[in-house]
Parts: structure tokens; sequence; C-alpha cells
């Protein structure tokens, strides 16, 4: 045992850990501790530990920090899947009351004034970039509002840096509309959002779907008012 207990020593002087010696000799740490406590470290030996020390503790911490992050995202998954069961298709009633609220809160909904004069004829119009909201938009007009594909137009907003057909194609296959109803793309960032989102976050730009029909809106309308009282 002496010659394990010099070799320890030697160890320890190097600037070895407890741990490091005790899987070297294959000694208990706690015999370790009784045959090194006290023992004077040169300060070379005593950066070491110390670095080794800090260094593990770095690495638990990411370590951990990974496995969290892990459970955190496996959690996440877990919520929404179970939240989404809960969820079924939206019958009649239910899509009404959708797409009124969708419409209250994305929708255009003031007067078209000219010359100081509210003009007589108004546009139900929503413009968005997410194409579940465009399609969840076009369901409640198609089939609560009883709106006619040939009167559904599509105006789409895209930028120089992507491709026309690629924007097309997208907005056509989520819209289901045909290509007749899209009118010419705009380029370049509307006043009303410039500075608020970058470019680079809308990779299909966004989209206007636009029905000319003044009693739908005056209609939505009047939902809308009935849903806020």
């Amino acid at each position: 045992m002496r010659k394990d207990r010099n070799k320890a020593l030697k160890l320890r002087l190097s600037g070895k850990s407890y741990t490091e010696i005790s899987r070297t000799l294959k000694v208990p740490k706690s015999t370790l501790s009784n045959w090194l406590t006290g023992t004077e470290l040169s300060e070379t030996a005593k950066n070491r530990i110390k670095n080794r020390i800090y260094a593990g503790t770095l690495k638990g911490l990411i370590k951990r920090n990974k496995r969290q992050t892990h459970l955190a995202v496996q959690r996440a998954r877990k919520i929404r899947t179970e939240a989404s069961r809960e969820i079924t298709s939206p019958n009649s009633k239910e899509l009404k009351l959708i797409g009124i609220a969708l419409y209250w809160a994305e929708g255009y909904k003031r007067p078209v004034v000219r010359n100081g004069k509210e003009r007589t004829n108004h546009p139900v119009s929503l413009i968005n970039s997410d194409p579940k909201i465009i399609s969840l938009f076009l369901k409640f007009l198609r089939e609560i509002c009883e709106v006619p594909e040939k009167k559904i137009t599509a105006n789409i907003r895209s930028y120089e840096h992507l491709k026309e057909e690629t924007i097309i194609k997208f907005w056509q296959e989520v819209t289901k509309l045909p290509k007749d109803n899209f009118d010419k793309i705009y380029y370049g960032i509307s006043k009303s959002s410039k500075g608020k989102k970058p470019f680079n976050r809308l990779p299909y730009g966004t989209i206007s779907i636009r029905i000319n029909d003044t009693n739908l809106f005056h209609k939505i309308m009047g939902w809308i008012e009935g849903l806020s009282k």
C-alpha cells in the first residue's frame, strides 16, 4: 500500500485530480483523501487542477443544457400534438365565427373615402403572408359566404430577388385559384409594413384576397358588430 501511496503523492504533486489518480491506481477517492489531505501543491499543480475542474464543470453544464433543451423540445412537441388532437374540422357555425373573427383581425374594414366622402362601393379584402390563414379565409368565403370562384381575385406583393414563377405556383397551390384570377405581381415593401418585418422573412411575399362585393362587405361588418356585442 506504501508503494501506491507514494505514486498517489507524485501524481497529486504533478497536478492530477483525485478522480484521475483513482482511475490510474484503482484506489478509492476516500482513501486518497486520507493520504493526501494537507499536501502542499505548487502553483502549476493548483492551476492544472483548477482548470480541469472548470473544464469539467463547463462540460457538465453544456451537457445538461443540451439535455434540458432536448427535453423542452420533446415537451413542446407533445403539448402541440395533444392540443392538435382536441381540434376537429369546424362545422358551418364554427367556420362562420372563425371567418368573422379572422376578418375582424386581419381584413380591410375601413370604408373607401374619396375627396372626403365615403364611397358606396367597398371591397372585401384580406392581406397576409401565412398560407394557413389565407386557406382558412378562402374556406370561409366559399362555404359560408358562397362567393363564386370567378369573383375572387388575388394580388401578390413580392420582392425583386424572388422568382415570379415560384411565387405564383406556391399561391396557386394554397388558394386553389386558377392563374386567371391572379393580377400582376407588385414588387417592394408596402409603406404600412416598411421597417416592421425584414423581407427575407417572407419567402413567398404577401397575398391579398379581394372580392368586389359591397353587399358582402357590409354583411361581414354587420357580423363583426354582432360578434362584438
